[in-house]
């Protein structure tokens, strides 16, 4: 089995919302997700990210970012979400796509790589201290939906 990482693509959309589905249901929050392939159409300048391609096309895993200004650090990378597919887990994949991001960081003069992960998630939560990342439960998610 030859798996690669490489930049997400149009043509990546149709998996991609299958993926946040998936995605979506892990974190208890499937009725939350309203992305669809055609808002990604739409939307596509502000789509970035990093796949795990499989031998023929199918991913399975992903990593999505955004470009963002925090005032006390500056111009930094948020990666919005990290997924790997259950059966891919623990192969070292989650990593090598969060170093992909990382190295994003670093190519374009960022000062730092920020994310969330949910207070339940103790494996993920494990994940990133062992990389290194600070992990601080002071602040809380604020969502003002546009109606």
């Amino acid at each position: 089995m030859n798996i690669q990482i490489r930049p997400l693509q149009k043509t990546d959309y149709i998996q991609m919302i299958a993926m946040f589905k998936e995605f979506a249901t892990f974190q208890k929050s499937a009725d939350r997700m309203k992305n669809s392939v055609e808002q990604m159409e739409q939307e596509s300048d502000f789509v970035n990210g990093f796949v795990l391609e499989k031998d023929k096309g199918e991913l399975i895993g992903y990593a999505t970012y955004f470009y963002a200004y925090y005032t006390w650090t500056g111009k930094s990378l948020y990666m919005d979400d990290l997924y790997v597919k259950p059966a891919y887990r623990g192969n070292g994949y989650g990593q090598k796509l969060i170093e992909s991001v990382i190295d994003k960081a670093k190519v374009d003069s960022c000062k730092k790589v920020h994310w969330q992960v949910s207070g339940w998630n103790k494996n993920a939560i494990s994940f990133y201290k062992k990389l290194g990342a600070i992990v601080d439960d002071t602040e809380m998610n604020c969502d003002f939906w546009i109606k």
